[in-house]
């Protein structure tokens, strides 16, 4: 059977920078598009150490991802970035690399809820599990970012939760009514 794939539609020459702490469901919402648009700072840590956990291997990762990130650019084409993001110097190469290639960023908060956030950790290996307090840490740097976005160069905020994106798939999946089309309400904007 196809597996359909599901994302929200968003203007082609993109860069969706998603920002929220660990456990917000990023990678979740970033699982929505194609695999190929997506650059996950965990997928890139764990290539270039062989662990997604591998804490120490962050500034490769993010080196690497920056690398990609410009490649993708240059060629305008879309982009999902799928890490925390929750702090205004992570987000600055990424917004750089975009307006260096006339491409828009937009920002989307996966403002899932602290506890929920802190709940989601026990799950996860130990490997990829984030201490608490990191994740309040989290939690507090995208809240005060909101404010800041759009001075910062965002001229779209997105909140995850308006995207009608998951929620739809999963209930047409329940259904048994997928066709492999992209589930979007006839007459609705995602």
């Amino acid at each position: 059977m196809n597996t359909p794939t599901f994302y929200p539609e968003m203007p082609e020459h993109s860069l969706v920078v998603l920002i929220g702490p660990s456990g917000a469901g990023k990678s979740t919402l970033a699982s929505t598009w194609p695999a190929s648009q997506v650059l996950s700072l965990d997928a890139l840590r764990e290539t270039v150490s062989d662990d997604a956990g591998d804490q120490d291997a962050t500034g490769d990762a993010v080196a690497a991802l920056h690398l990609l990130l410009e490649a993708r650019m240059r060629r305008r084409l879309f982009t999902v970035i799928d890490a925390t993001n929750v702090t205004r110097a992570a987000r600055e190469p990424l917004l750089a690399a975009a307006e260096r290639h006339n491409m828009l960023p937009i920002a989307v908060l996966v403002a899932t809820p602290v506890s929920v956030c802190i709940e989601r950790q026990g799950p996860r290996p130990a490997n990829r599990t984030v201490p608490q307090d990191t994740v309040i840490k989290q939690g507090k740097g995208m809240a005060d970012s909101y404010r800041r976005l759009k001075s910062e160069g965002f001229p779209e905020i997105v909140f995850s939760d308006s995207l009608r994106r998951l929620s739809d798939a999963e209930d047409a999946a329940e259904r048994g009514e997928l066709a492999g089309a992209v589930a979007r309400p006839a007459g609705e904007e995602w």
